[in-house]
Parts: structure tokens; C-alpha cells; sequence
């Protein structure tokens, strides 16, 4: 279990999927950030979706115990109007990345993907190519994060370092 520093917040960035979920950690003393960690809580898809959903749990739960975040900044559902099911599945991950955060009690704060993306970039239609370079610059990576589902999840943590509104999810 990680110690914890005086002056210290610790973010746990999560990009919800029930196929890849994206994690990312930062530690920030004086409003800097540095990486902690980073990477991705993987379910097979052949599994049955309550069977998913319990690997995806305790994925999530091994993450808390060893880097014991102060808070969680999760990115909010988004999909088209013509992939309803998407939503739902997104809806299914979400839920379980609450509960092992409330199990936890590590508060959670939701933002829009496009708020997300304008912490960073002041763009919030910005592509997942600069909001994956800017995650790289503002942490002095030598490598932008991969996958995806990384830098995604570094970008919601960072947005809540930026971010004055803070407010847990209801």
C-alpha cells in the first residue's frame, strides 16, 4: 500500500470498457503531476457479462489496494444515438467502477469526454492523437501512453487536476 505524502493528491484516471479499461495514475504535489502508473484492466469477452463484470471488479479492487487513490476521475458514457446497447454495456462498467471505488471510499468525479479534452488541449473536439501527445508533454513522458484507453485514462485525471468544479458523481 503506497505511503502518503504530505500536500499529495493522487488521481486514478479510468476510461471504462468492458472489453479494455484504461487506468492511469498521478500523483500531484503543488499542482504538478507525475506519473504513478499506467495500463490496462483487461475482461475476455467470451466470458458471460456477470462474469465480466466480476473480473473487471477485482481488476479494479487490486488497483485501489496498491496505489490507495485519493480520488477517481471517470470518463462519462458517451455514444451515438444508434448504438444504444454500447451505452448500456458502458452504463455496466461504469457501475462497477463506482462500487469498487465506493468500497473503497475514494470519491468519484465524471466528466464529459469533451470537457476532458478541453483541460487539455482547449479543445474539447480535440483528436485522440493530441489529447495522447499532450498527456505525454504535460507528464514529460519520453513515450506517449498506450493504448489508447491509457492516455484517455491520464487525460481524465489530469482534467481533474485542472478542473475548480469539482464535484463527486451523484
Amino acid at each position: 500500500m503506497a505511503q502518503k505524502e504530505e500536500g499529495r493528491l493522487r488521481i486514478l484516471g479510468i476510461d471504462p470498457g468492458l472489453v479494455i479499461t484504461g487506468y492511469g495514475i498521478i500523483d500531484a504535489s503543488r499542482g504538478r503531476p507525475g506519473l504513478v502508473e499506467a495500463g490496462v484492466v483487461r475482461v475476455p469477452t467470451k466470458l458471460p457479462l456477470p462474469e465480466r463484470l466480476s473480473t473487471l471488479f477485482f481488476g479494479l479492487q487490486e488497483i485501489f489496494t496498491e496505489y490507495s487513490p485519493d480520488v477517481v476521475s471517470l470518463e462519462e458514457v458517451h455514444t451515438q444515438y444508434e448504438r444504444p446497447r454500447v451505452a448500456v454495456m458502458m452504463g455496466h462498467a461504469r457501475g462497477v467502477i463506482c462500487l469498487a471505488a465506493a468500497l473503497s471510499q475514494v470519491p468519484v468525479f465524471s466528466y464529459a469526454p469533451t470537457h476532458i479534452k478541453s483541460a487539455l488541449t482547449g479543445n474539447g473536439r480535440a483528436p485522440k492523437e493530441q489529447i495522447r501527445r499532450m498527456v505525454q508533454v504535460t507528464l514529460g513522458l519520453k513515450v506517449a501512453p498506450e493504448p489508447l484507453d491509457v492516455s484517455d485514462a491520464l487525460a481524465a485525471a489530469l482534467c481533474h487536476l485542472a478542473r475548480a468544479d469539482r464535484t463527486p458523481v451523484d
